[in-house]
């Protein structure tokens, strides 16, 4: 489906998610380092919560925590970049996008806001001057 939308794979960001819950004896390593599918922005492989954790309302810190520990101590994942591995970097992987894509798109914006200024000062001039504040 990204293919139809970001033929190159230059927008599309790889989340593999429920790692935990795959069959014994399978993986996503070779997913998240790009050897099946390749993504410019990457994969990055993300262990959701449970829905034990959901009913018990654990917070997000304490899942974060629990993510972390599960792919530190994995068989598998404990030997890959842990920078590609859970929801925290997911996190810090869009911020660094957004904040990309907002300081190239930033002068654009500010061009098109003058240009609304000016032709809304233009327009406002073509109405004659302004109406008296005071009664006089």
């Amino acid at each position: 489906m990204a293919r139809q939308v970001d033929p190159k794979g230059v927008r599309t960001i790889g989340v593999i998610t429920k790692i935990d819950i795959m069959d014994k004896g399978t993986s996503a390593k070779r997913m998240i380092e790009g050897k099946d599918v390749q993504l410019r922005l990457g994969f990055i492989g993300i262990k959701n919560r449970s829905q034990q954790d959901i009913i018990d309302r654990m917070p997000v810190k304490k899942a974060l925590e629990k993510e972390a520990l599960y792919f530190s101590t994995h068989p598998i994942y404990s030997t890959m970049n842990q920078s590609v591995l859970g929801s925290g970097n997911l996190i810090k992987k869009l911020g660094k996008i957004l904040f990309t894509h907002i300081k190239h798109s930033l002068p654009e914006i500010t061009n098109e806001i003058k240009a609304k200024s000016k032709e809304t000062e233009d327009d406002l001039k073509d109405l004659g001057p302004e109406m008296p504040l005071d009664e006089t």
